[in-house]
């Protein structure tokens, strides 16, 4: 079974090109004119253990907003594409991840109806050209999309890097369990056996 997910999203802000492998070796090449959204999908890759290429032109003359919004939409699309109907998957993941001083707790199901929660502490609005207030939008439009329910939580941490990356890597190591194939779950892991926006339990 190919895991596999890709998709091609073209506006007047951007021209976006995504493509996700579940169960790769965390190979990545990301290019979005956003320094810094590259290294964090770099590490979203990484940690997660999926194969990803991102590469996305946008309207950076404005701000990096409609970049990387865009970028995520057709992230989270792949996701789901490749997540298929998540038959023999655990469904749920979470992982608790310290940076340093930072420490971020995650959890997510793979349950088709989109929900975040999201906590953080202030921090600097910038790092480098990448604007913080960015962080939670990146993972409400991934939720939108790949359709999961997402909790990210950051326990402790001052330091922006460090607060923003500690929550990537926690989201990665959560998904990476979440999609993970269990030879116990036979079909779709609901009573419903079904993991749609719809009716899913």
């Amino acid at each position: 079974m190919t895991r596999t997910g890709r998709v091609d999203r073209s506006t007047k802000e951007s021209s976006v090109s995504v493509s996700i492998d579940l169960d790769g070796t965390g190979q990545t090449e990301v290019s979005t004119g956003v320094p810094f959204f590259d290294h964090m999908l770099a590490q979203l890759g990484k940690h997660g253990g999926f194969d990803l290429t991102v590469k996305t032109v946008g309207d950076l003359e404005v701000d990096a907003h409609h970049t990387v919004e865009d970028t995520t939409l057709a992230l989270g699309t792949a996701f789901r594409e490749a997540l298929g109907d998540a038959a023999g998957t655990r469904r749920y993941g979470d992982a608790l991840v310290p940076l340093d001083e930072t420490l971020s707790q995650c959890a997510v199901d793979l349950s088709g109806r989109p929900y975040l929660v999201h906590e953080e502490p202030e921090i600097v609005e910038l790092i480098g050209s990448y604007d913080t207030t960015l962080t939670r939008h990146i993972f409400e439009s991934f939720v939108a999309t790949a359709q999961i329910t997402l909790h990210i939580r950051v326990i402790s941490g001052r330091n922006a890097h460090h607060v923003v990356e500690a929550q990537f890597k926690s989201f990665a190591r959560a998904l990476r369990d979440a999609v993970a194939l269990d030879s116990r779950v036979h079909g779709v892991p609901s009573t419903k056996g079904t993991l749609s926006s719809q009716d899913s339990v």
